[in-house]
């Protein structure tokens, strides 16, 4: 092998190999800033419908806009919700 120019990788085994943890990127910190997001979108709609009523301003078109927006927002939400419920069901199911 030393022919070529190649030689063996030889692995220390009296260093243990360390493995950088992520910070603040976990499922529930995912979460929160989800729901933290959705809650934004529909105070942002509640604000925008609140205006239009009250003649703060005309456009129609950008409150109904935040109003989809927020109502989608909290549809995937729902959704994602019934998800974890589901896996967490599954898992409660298996018999170790």
């Amino acid at each position: 092998m030393n022919a070529i120019g190649i030689n063996p990788v030889q692995l220390s085994s009296s260093q243990p190999i360390k493995v950088k943890e992520a910070q603040g990127s976990g499922f529930g910190d995912i979460l929160q800033e989800s729901i933290k997001a959705v809650n934004q979108k529909a105070q942002e709609a509640q604000a925008l419908s609140e205006g239009l009523v009250s003649g703060q301003h005309s456009n129609i078109h950008e409150t109904m806009i935040a109003m989809e927006e927020s109502g989608v927002s909290f549809r995937m939400l729902a959704k994602v919700q019934g998800k974890v419920i589901d896996a967490y069901r599954e898992l409660m199911r298996l018999q170790l």
